[in-house]
């Protein structure tokens, strides 16, 4: 099957062609970063990385002239540390929205392997009373190494799932701490899922990943301790002076209990988000990272390539007390141009 075959079945909502144009995606970096080796082993075509994806531009090529508006499903990021629900939580909203008859896809990523590159991509188990929907398309990914919460890759699949027809993309990261915020920068609505008992009002006051809320959500609520942990954050968002203070939504997402207030605060935040403008900027904002980070990794996919040697002579000179680092780095820089 040629891609742009290959395209015309993911429009038509063909979960294997949905799934082998992801695989793609996933696959883009991995290959560049073969072609990159292979070629400066050789000492040859410096384009080399560059076609190594051609499949891939194709098949972003053929997307981006297919599509009317790019960037207009609704993108639901999930995320919060291990432990509080987000796969369970996910699999709730998945019936929320198939209960309003929208076409629902979902990026589930797992962290892999610093050791072997694996991953478990295990998300899914707990989502498996959608397995049969045909309106529901549930993808997991492996980080790859890659920081903040997301796999590089996210972005270009959630190209493909609004070409699929998705009207909404549940984006669930890893299992993350306090830094990991990249889903903030991704997602129209990023929910941040706590549960009691996993810190005091110290916790919840630190800077970091609940700063990236536009709805808290406090999961397994039939614990004890949640009110203690709903009213921690609520002194905490009293502190915010912003146009859109998150809401707190309490749930116990393995019954079912608090989708629809999940819902209506996601809804609210939505309509927020047409009202004031800020959804045009938080997606202008998404295109203009998803070039930079294409352009980035195609810089340094060429930058292995023709400067691989240079770079070990700077390093060694560097060790002799030769020169600095800045030294170092304005020298390679200016053998670019």
């Amino acid at each position: 099957m040629d891609v742009r075959e290959l395209v015309g079945q993911a429009r038509m909502g063909r979960p294997r062609a949905v799934a082998r144009l992801i695989s793609l995606v996933e696959n883009a970096v991995e290959n560049a970063e073969n072609a990159a080796q292979a070629t400066g082993s050789a000492g040859g075509d410096q384009a080399a990385p560059v076609g190594a994806s051609r499949a891939l531009r194709e098949a972003m090529a053929e997307l981006a002239t297919g599509t009317a508006r790019p960037y207009t499903a609704r993108v639901i990021g999930l995320t919060g540390s291990p432990g509080v629900g987000k796969s369970t939580s996910t699999g709730m909203l998945i019936r929320a929205f198939r209960r309003r008859g929208s076409r629902v896809g979902v990026l589930a990523v797992d962290p892999s392997s610093p050791f072997t590159g694996g991953a478990l991509l295990g998300d899914r188990v707990r989502m498996q009373d959608h397995a049969t929907d045909p309106d529901v398309f549930i993808r997991s990914m492996s980080s790859r190494g890659h920081l903040g919460g997301l796999a590089w890759a996210t972005p270009q699949a959630l190209r493909v799932l609004e070409a699929a027809g998705c009207d909404v993309i549940l984006v669930e990261t890893v299992g993350v701490g306090q830094a990991e915020v990249e889903i903030a920068r991704l997602a129209d609505t990023t929910v941040v899922i706590l549960a009691p008992g996993m810190g005091d009002g110290v916790q919840a006051a630190k800077a970091g990943i609940l700063e990236v809320a536009d709805v808290l959500m406090v999961n397994k609520a039939d614990r004890d301790g949640v009110q203690t942990t709903v009213r921690e954050l609520r002194n905490m968002t009293g502190l915010i002076e912003a146009p859109w203070r998150p809401p707190i939504v309490t749930t116990v997402a393995s019954k079912g209990e608090g989708a629809d207030d999940l819902l209506a605060a996601l809804d609210k935040h939505q309509a927020y988000l047409e009202e004031s403008g800020e959804a045009r900027r938080r997606r202008l904002a998404r295109a203009r990272d998803e070039i930079e980070a294409i352009a980035l990794a195609t810089l340094r996919s060429r930058f292995a390539v023709l400067h691989g040697d240079r770079l070990d002579a700077l390093a060694e000179r560097l060790l002799g007390a030769e020169t600095d680092p800045y030294a170092a780095a304005d020298d390679l820089i200016a053998a670019l141009g």
